[in-house]
């Protein structure tokens, strides 16, 4: 069994409880990014990302909220988050 197959079957298993602390945690790291982004200006650039940061963030909780299939969910607290770290670390040391 793999790692995701793992993590995706002990999601099921307490989804309520997970998809709390997902909305609570991609929230706050979507709002860190948002907050590096702005740092280095309000460029084309830095809209861009903080747009899809935002974007993806909303995603996460409209699917959640709107009750989608458990798959599509963790899927997309696994790309939100990504996308969150991704920009912090890119607004962080290399811009």
């Amino acid at each position: 069994m793999t790692l995701y197959q793992k993590t995706f079957q002990n999601f099921e298993e307490g989804y309520l409880g997970f998809v709390t602390l997902a909305i609570i945690g991609q929230s706050c790291l979507g709002g860190a990014a948002a907050m590096y982004i702005l740092e280095n200006g309000v460029s084309f650039l830095q809209m861009f990302q903080l747009t899809l940061v935002v974007l993806i963030c909303s995603c996460v909780n409209g699917a959640i909220l709107s009750q989608q299939k458990h798959k599509l969910v963790f899927n997309l607290i696994i790309i939100s988050a990504v996308v969150s770290i991704l920009t912090i670390i890119m607004n962080t040391i290399i811009l």
